[in-house]
């Protein structure tokens, strides 16, 4: 079952009503079980719905749970500027029978705060639903000049080795070929959650490659990427030779230089 995130910058109504551009959205998406879309700018919810329909692709999992994070803990309320929206759902044909979604989209001016406070999400999460299949994705902002290597060395999920952090801080998560920064991320919480994902398949899915569009043609779709990962089906056979994935450390995280959003 493949699992993605992605910023598609400015998603509305403009955005699905391109003949150049819906086709490749819909071949990005079609790709995953479950993606998040992230960056909706859609008041009345007609271009989701609208872009719902054209999928046209029967769930393979069942959502069986929701939770609106309240972000009011006594001395640092309203630490997110978008409170994360929690799903739980049910998956019949993986190994891990139930899995949390735990979307993120950073301020990229309060990605420290946002990023830190994550741990505590986690924490409630667990004492709600009572899992430890916690997966948190979404586009960190977490690079250059929006977050330096001294500041993320202080982020509890990352010096916290119970998190693992699947995409290395030298992936390249943008379609902008000027700068190869790592915005987008997919975290993992304890080694049971690990193992139910199939090994190095924690990636950034490069669509401008993929279907040979230039670089200007991939820009109106985003400035990102989708980054994805695949849990293992009920009948995956493990082997003997020890699961490796792309995890990385504060040490590894490159200084780099800040951009646009």
């Amino acid at each position: 079952m493949k699992i993605a995130s992605f910023n598609v910058q400015r998603f509305g109504v403009n955005k699905i009503s391109n003949p150049d551009i819906l086709p490749v959205l819909i071949k990005i998406v079609s790709r995953y079980d479950i993606i998040l879309i992230l960056e909706v700018v859609d008041i009345k919810n007609t271009a989701v719905k609208d872009f719902v329909k054209k999928l046209n692709k029967h769930d393979t999992v069942k959502l069986i749970d929701t939770y609106q994070y309240e972000d009011n803990q006594v001395g640092d309320e309203d630490a997110f500027a978008r409170e994360p929206y929690v799903l739980r759902f049910a998956c019949e044909n993986t190994k891990l029978k139930d899995l949390v979604l735990i979307p993120v989209h950073t301020m990229p001016e309060d990605s420290f705060k946002e990023i830190d406070e994550l741990y505590d999400v986690v924490i409630a999460v667990k004492d709600k639903w009572k899992t430890e299949n916690i997966m948190i994705l979404g586009d960190f902002n977490a690079d250059g000049a929006y977050l330096s290597n001294r500041k993320m060395k202080k982020i509890r999920i990352r010096t916290d080795p119970i998190f693992k952090w699947l995409i290395a801080d030298d992936v390249d998560t943008t379609a902008n070929t000027g700068n190869d920064y790592t915005y987008d991320r997919i975290v993992v919480y304890g080694d049971e959650m690990l193992k139910g994902i199939v090994p190095k398949s924690a990636k950034p899915f490069n669509f401008q490659v993929e279907y040979g569009l230039t670089e200007e043609q991939a820009l109106r779709i985003s400035d990102h990427y989708p980054v994805e990962v695949e849990l293992k089906s009920a009948n995956y056979k493990d082997t003997a030779e020890k699961d490796t994935h792309s995890s990385v450390s504060p040490e590894k995280k490159p200084e780099k230089t800040k951009r646009k959003k």
